[in-house]
């Protein structure tokens, strides 16, 4: 997929680093849109240089996410034990990714239980990604979005055979 698919080119004022449109209006993150089927949804997320889309998941779902433009900097996670039933909110994860991503480049494919379902992207330039989930989030289905801190593992443990751990709590706004 090219961003011409979805009407997006890198000509566009947003998207050109030269342009102060991005800075001067402190863009938030926002999508273009949330088309959702009975078994997908798809977004189109822009971000500015800087903008950070903040540590989550996609519980029981497939996500494909496509870089359309710019460089974007992934950080993202794997729960050690997905199936254990934990009541603290305190997870073990390991590190799957922590790269800076050009387009064009290779689509993801995120899993339910590996390959980075928990992750964070931050813009390094203007960007788009599209992503496209399957099933979509329903609440009533227990696939609604959780948000994530990470945290050194060393901060609760002297082993150190893995190097974060991530909490789960809902988003500040």
């Amino acid at each position: 997929m090219q961003p011409e698919d979805v009407g997006l080119s890198s000509k566009l004022q947003y998207f050109n680093p030269n342009n102060n449109i991005t800075t001067c209006m402190n863009l938030p993150r926002s999508y273009l849109s949330n088309i959702r089927l009975l078994a997908m949804q798809l977004y189109i997320f822009f971000l500015p240089a800087g903008g950070v889309i903040p540590l989550h998941n996609h519980p029981g779902m497939t996500v494909f996410s496509k870089l359309l433009l710019g460089e974007v900097h992934i950080k993202s996670y794997d729960l050690v034990d997905c199936q254990q039933a934990s009541s603290s909110k305190l997870r073990l994860a390991r590190l799957v990714a922590d790269k800076v991503y050009e387009a064009p480049c290779d689509t993801s494919v995120l899993y339910p239980t590996t390959g980075g379902n928990i992750h964070q992207f931050k813009a390094v330039t203007p960007c788009a990604i599209l992503d496209v989930l399957g099933p979509p989030y329903s609440r009533e289905d227990g696939r609604d979005c959780s948000y994530y801190r990470d945290f050194p593992y060393q901060d609760f443990s002297s082993k150190r055979s893995l190097k974060k751990g991530i909490v789960k709590g809902k988003r500040e706004h």
